[in-house]
């Protein structure tokens, strides 16, 4: 007797669709078949597709940046994800300069995630770690942390990460078998000048400043042999450089990763009376940088959300420097950018960043003998976003028209979301 029957539905297994029925037992997928077998829970997705439950690889809950705090945590952020398909997710540790720090922050972030309604794990995150690279490295082997995440900028905040250290990193990368995510700004483009307005985003954090500091750290990520992965990459004309110059490791140990807003929104956007609702960094870039975004879309590896809300009125009225940068997005992100592009967003929300966040196969696939994680995906209809299960006040995406929708959600085998109506969930950590 198996605990759940997902039955008639296009099973999306190896980048195609087969029509088979799928079983769940003690969280497990353990039959993919033509037979009808017996089951306690019975689900007809007859006219849907299954997919494998989807993974958002960059999210920030309960994030404080100083006067301000993301105003998701980790139920809340959790639950709007689920209402999107997200099963799993992968939040940072807060920034260390040193093994010890790095420990208690593990430690204090697994405490807050407790409370998720899916599985979750976490990047290491570092600043300026000065003499410390290499133990940092070992703890995280010890606590089964198979990412760090640094930064080329914000040295204003003692964020920054420099160039020695981070080719300290991609030595050890390959080594020990961990990848270096980076935030990648040329620190030297940035532009913090105080009289700064949403409307001069594109001034202080120019797309140039992207770009230049990318091709670096892909010549440092060829030089050494290492691993990398870059987050929410902004601008077209920053994979179209490293696709001339770099073709040779993009996609197999230089990986990126792009946002739904990026292909979504463009920078006029901050023109408008509501324009400061769009501020987060790296910010939104013009519509040519978009278009050549789109034409390269099959190198990019992942899409991640960057998830990071925060309410109206703590943006509202505030310059550059006082601003909180920061959107939410994960609830509609696989509704979004299968809109743009149909099955091929697929294996970049599942299989890829299983693979390349060490989850695999564990997660991102349909495959006998991995967790049940399924989503349940309604194509029959176009809809505009009026719903959202984020605490913040506000949607960038309200008002937007959309391919299909998400109607049910499930992680190791049970409802999280059933038919539309959220009926619970309890997340576990699943790295290291």
């Amino acid at each position: 007797m198996y605990d759940l029957a997902i039955i008639g539905g296009e099973l999306y297994i190896d980048g195609s669709y087969v029509r088979k029925n799928l079983y769940i037992k003690d969280g497990k997928i353990a039959s993919i078949t033509d037979d009808i077998l017996d089951s306690t829970d019975i689900y007809n997705a007859v006219g849907k597709k299954v997919l494998p439950g989807f993974i958002d690889p960059h999210v920030h809950f309960e994030l404080n940046v100083g006067r301000y705090t993301s105003c998701d945590d980790f139920y809340w952020g959790s639950v709007s994800g689920a209402y999107g398909g997200i099963t799993t997710f992968v939040d940072f540790l807060d920034p260390v300069d040193n093994a010890k720090e790095l420990e208690d922050a593990f430690i204090s972030r697994r405490k807050l995630a407790e409370k998720s309604v899916v599985d979750y794990g976490f990047h290491a995150t570092v600043k300026n770690p000065v003499g410390e690279v290499d133990s940092i490295v070992k703890t995280m082997k010890k606590l089964g942390l198979p990412s760090v995440k640094l930064f080329t900028t914000y040295s204003d905040s003692g964020r920054r990460t420099y160039d020695n250290e981070i080719i300290e990193f991609l030595k050890l990368s390959r080594k020990n078998d961990f990848i270096v995510l980076a935030h990648i700004e040329d620190d030297e483009l940035i532009n913090l000048d105080k009289s700064f307005e949403v409307v001069d985003l594109a001034i202080s954090r120019s797309s140039r400043a992207e770009l230049n500091e990318a091709l670096k750290l892909a010549r440092y990520t060829r030089d050494h042999d290492g691993n990398l992965y870059m987050v929410h990459l902004s601008s077209g004309n920053t994979i179209s450089a490293l696709r001339d110059e770099y073709s040779d490791i993009l996609n197999k140990n230089f990986f990126i990763e792009s946002c739904p807003q990026y292909f979504s929104f463009g920078s006029d956007v901050f023109n408008k009376d509501n324009g400061y609702l769009y501020a987060l960094a790296p910010p939104l870039r013009s519509e040519e940088e978009i278009g050549l975004l789109v034409d390269s879309f099959d190198y990019i590896d992942t899409i991640g959300t960057d998830h990071c809300p925060f309410m109206k009125d703590e943006k509202y009225g505030k310059r550059l420097v006082d601003m909180p940068m920061g959107i939410g997005g994960i609830e509609h992100s696989f509704s979004v950018m299968y809109s743009l592009f149909g099955d091929k967003v697929i294996d970049k929300m599942t299989v890829n960043p299983a693979k390349i966040h060490g989850l695999y196969p564990k997660k991102g696939v349909l495959l006998e003998g991995s967790d049940g994680d399924v989503v349940i995906y309604d194509c029959s209809r176009r809809y505009v976003i009026e719903r959202n299960h984020s605490r913040c006040d506000y949607s960038v995406y309200d008002g937007y028209e959309v391919v299909g929708e998400v109607v049910s959600t499930i992680s190791r085998g049970k409802f999280v979301v059933r038919d539309g109506e959220f009926v619970g969930g309890s997340g576990e950590y699943v790295r290291g």
